[in-house]
């Protein structure tokens, strides 16, 4: 039916306390000597008639629909899909998605916790992009990549983070891949790196790195010789996280590898609260999509072109806010 002009008029007024002034139906009904019901059918016709319109919009490098598609295809608690920029098939490790990682930390850490960040170019990004921090106590979980470029790697980011946040640094001076098992362990014993893994079961949001088992797109597999990147592979290695092998199904494989590595272990990953991800571009897609599967992170931070490939596959069997260990 025709709204007339005194209930066009009305419905214009209850329209603007309830959407621009926040006002409940109740005060609205009170106002206009009008039960709550009669608020709610008028409100309700005043956006049929499109006399207002409700526009959601979040920032243009966010994609809301993808985000919230990839949280509920995987059980994710937070999912965020950010535009993936021109050069993204030469770059899969877009620094944007740091930027956006970083504010995504800002909002997860409250004052008091602890945050862990391993190795990877997306979690440096992050850390180069931080600006905001509640107070606290910030460590690193992996050793890095190359020793010799500790102040431009891992052991930068935990300073960086600390900094911003005020709170103390536990770096790892030491690099992530050793010659044997005896040399990591007798590393692990070191005073500075002691003290630093005694943080781990203290950890409660931590920000972590995906890589694929290719050239260039994991430093762990970079690290390791042509004979022993074969013997991997013939596991059927799918993705690297923090020095952990899985395959497609998010199983662990070649867990020898971490005996000679500085890490925090994956039943120690599996307890933090929070485990962010971030990882992006579609050639990483496949290694997401396994390290996903692996109930070892919780939220995932990507881009447009990881995120339809994940979706155009099938769910995982179980939500990754389960944690469940599909070894068991």
């Amino acid at each position: 039916m025709r709204m007339g002009p005194a209930e066009l008029v009305q419905a214009a007024a209850m329209a603007r306390r309830f959407y621009l002034e926040g006002k409940s139906k109740i005060q609205i009904a009170e106002e206009f000597g009008v039960s709550r019901f009669k608020v709610a059918r008028v409100l309700e016709t005043a956006l049929e008639r499109d006399l207002v319109r409700i526009e959601i919009r979040v920032p243009a490098e966010l994609d809301a629909e993808r985000s919230d598609a990839l949280r509920a295809h995987f059980g994710l608690r937070h999912a965020v899909v950010v535009e993936s920029p021109a050069e993204a098939e030469e770059s899969p490790d877009p620094e944007n998605l740091g930027e956006v990682a970083a504010d995504l930390l800002g909002e997860l850490v409250t004052e008091g916790d602890v945050l862990g960040l391993a190795w990877g170019r997306s979690t440096i990004h992050m850390a180069a992009a931080l600006d905001r921090l509640p107070p606290c106590t910030v460590v690193q979980l992996t050793g890095v990549y190359d020793a010799g470029t500790a102040e431009r790697g891992s052991v930068e980011a935990v300073r960086r983070a600390a900094q911003v946040s005020g709170g103390d640094a536990h770096p790892i001076y030491a690099p992530m891949l050793l010659p044997d098992a005896a040399t990591a362990a007798a590393l692990r014993h070191q005073t500075g790196i002691a003290r630093a893994f005694e943080y781990f079961d203290k950890v409660t949001v931590a920000a972590v790195s995906i890589g694929s088992w290719e050239p260039g797109i994991s430093t762990v597999h970079d690290m390791l010789s042509e004979e022993e990147r074969a013997r991997y592979a013939s596991y059927g290695v799918a993705a690297e996280m923090s020095a952990h092998l899985f395959d497609g199904d998010g199983r662990r494989v070649g867990r020898d590898l971490g005996e000679r590595c500085i890490t925090v272990e994956a039943d120690r990953l599996r307890r933090i609260p929070e485990v962010v991800a971030i990882a992006g571009g579609q050639r990483k897609a496949d290694a997401i999509g396994a390290v996903l599967r692996s109930g070892l992170v919780t939220s995932l931070v990507t881009d447009t072109a990881a995120a339809d490939h994940l979706l155009a596959g099938p769910p995982s069997p179980r939500p990754a806010l389960d944690r469940a260990d599909p070894d068991d």
